[in-house]
């Protein structure tokens, strides 16, 4: 028999080794460690979107590795797949030898392949991070060109070895000329939509061919499909068409960085699909690993001029990786899950932005698939000249009136660039309120006291995001979203006034699967039970009280 002294002298123990752990990190672990001062949890067990600490809590993960768990912790087919290899007794380290495991991960990466893009590929493993992708493609158009400067994008992460350090948006110039990235809410040129991205794609276009611009033609462009730690920030499909028509043009090798976005997560197996293009060179890491380290780059074999020896890293015959590689990639693409990626994600987008008319603090709710990004903001500085809160709604929204000047000189699409009759640009638009990075920080730590782990992003890390993986159940998706909207409320009252003093409708905000049948992933069981009952969005004031099996570990991880 349990007595209720043992059981409050268990939870003092439990708390204790939770808490002696943290210690013991703190107090040896390197001061660059970032994951762990925001989410001070100590994970023991995981399955699917569940993570269990040390203390017992239960949380719901939509960071996933930072997007490496395409299938979230621990799935069956990924352990099967490393046990398999284990109980083979074939070697777990073959540096670039063929081995039967090698040769199954290549031929299942070749299958999902963008069309028109397999047929005259080579793979080229890497060190295990992406960032070592990185660092080999751009090795690798450097010595097929001959050249050595580099076109990249503000806003752009793309690892952190010392050459893939020069390419992101705040490092400092070494060989790289950064270009603006479109974007609509806070667009370089103060325009937005198709104008600001055609604005943009003018630019390269200016920089590659004007002679006294400074540039020399360069190795390569490297850009990400959607830019990730840059605020989750997706391109116009056009504008990612024009780059490609715009380098190919001036034979300039296209590198598509695919690290965090591949394998489905945009609602395309790789991002680039959206448009319709092939890059010259993909870089691929996270996801294809299935939750073990693993880098690759593939490319068209008319770049593949390096020779024996070149710099590839000693780690790049992971055995166990590969399994796990091949196992995730032949999952999602067997059950479609990029397409349940597409369907739950837009739904998702829709509550969440039905939920900002409710707090003026979610300035832009933007994303694709089940990459998703809530910008916070701060509603009370005045940027407009009427004195009112700068409009989510961008310039391509908004259809102008035949016969304006705007009807008769705004282009079409990118793929039809024109002048406007009048000589401008664009019509500038009010610029959005300043970012709110204490309030994303208060939403995230909130968050994490309802037992759902998100993660910021962005210029000032005032970007909340969300990275589920894609077996997420309705029924986790309904129960992620009412904690985030939990959490917003509660960070908001703190920082900001409701835009509307009446609490939202329950009924307007509850969440319903895409459609009625064919769903949910496949072997995604786990936990089902207690993701059953349903929680729309409601005030504080409003919520019953009793026990909330699904809410359940609400409390402050320092109890």
């Amino acid at each position: 028999m349990v007595t209720e002294s043992s059981s409050a002298s268990g939870r003092r123990s439990v708390r204790s080794t939770h808490e002696g752990i943290l210690r013991g990190q703190s107090a040896r672990e390197s001061a660059a460690r970032t994951y762990a001062r925001a989410l001070p949890i100590v994970p023991v067990r995981a399955r699917g979107l569940t993570i269990e600490g040390a203390d017992g809590r239960r949380y719901l993960d939509c960071l996933s590795g930072a997007g490496t768990l395409a299938l979230g912790h621990n799935h069956p087919v990924v352990l099967e797949a490393i046990r398999k290899v284990l109980d083979s007794g074939a070697p777990l380290h073959d540096l670039d030898l063929a081995t039967p495991v090698k040769d199954a991960f290549v031929t299942e990466l070749f299958r999902t392949l963008p069309p028109g893009f397999a047929g005259n590929a080579r793979v080229r493993f890497c060190g295990p991070a992406g960032t070592d992708a990185v660092e080999a493609a751009l090795n690798l158009v450097r010595a097929a060109t001959g050249r050595t400067g580099v076109l990249a994008f503000g806003g752009a992460c793309h690892g952190m070895t010392a050459g893939s350090l020069e390419v992101p948006g705040g490092a400092a110039d070494v060989r790289v000329v950064r270009l603006p990235y479109p974007q609509d809410y806070r667009c370089p040129f103060g325009v937005g939509g198709d104008r600001g991205a055609e604005l943009a794609a003018r630019w390269t276009e200016s920089v590659l061919d004007d002679l006294g611009s400074g540039v020399r033609q360069p190795a390569g462009m490297i850009l990400e499909p959607v830019q990730g730690e840059g605020g989750v920030l997706p391109v116009p499909d056009a504008w990612l068409h024009r780059m490609r028509q715009i380098t190919a043009e001036r034979s300039v090798p296209l590198i598509a960085d695919e690290v965090q976005t591949g394998v489905g997560r945009t609602g395309a197996f790789w991002a680039v699909e959206h448009s319709g293009i092939a890059p010259d060179v993909m870089v691929l890491s996270k996801a294809i690993g299935g939750s073990l380290p693993l880098a690759v780059i593939v490319y068209r074999d008319a770049l593949d001029v390096r020779q024996p020896g070149a710099p590839a890293g000693t780690f790049r015959g992971n055995q166990l990786a590969m399994a796990a590689g091949t196992a995730t990639l032949a999952h999602v693409r067997e059950n479609g899950l990029a397409e349940r990626a597409a369907t739950l994600g837009s739904h998702m987008l829709g509550r969440l932005r039905d939920l900002a008319h409710h707090f003026p603090g979610m300035g832009d709710v933007r994303g694709r698939g089940l990459m998703i990004g809530i910008e916070m903001v701060d509603p009370e500085t005045d940027h407009g000249p009427d004195g009112t809160t700068p409009s989510r709604v961008t310039p391509e929204a908004v259809t102008p009136e035949r016969g304006t000047p705007e009807a008769v000189t705004a282009p079409s699409s990118l793929d039809d660039p024109r002048v406007w009759a009048d000589g401008r640009a664009g019509t500038p638009h009010r610029p959005p309120p300043p970012p709110a990075p204490e309030l994303a920080a208060a939403v995230r730590r909130e968050c994490l006291r309802r037992g759902l782990i998100v993660e910021l992003g962005g210029r000032h890390s005032g970007v909340v995001r969300l990275l589920p993986p894609l077996t997420i159940t309705d029924e986790q998706a309904s129960a992620v979203l009412d904690r985030l909207a939990d959490a917003i409320e509660a960070a908001s009252r703190d920082h900001i006034p409701p835009a509307n003093p009446t609490p939202p409708d329950p009924t307007r905000f509850q969440y319903s699967p895409p459609t009625a049948a064919g769903t949910q992933p496949v072997g995604q069981h786990e936990d089902r039970d207690r993701h059953r009952q349903r929680h729309p969005v409601r005030s504080r004031s409003s919520r019953a009280s009793g026990p909330d099996e699904l809410r359940g570990h609400h409390a402050d991880p320092a109890r």
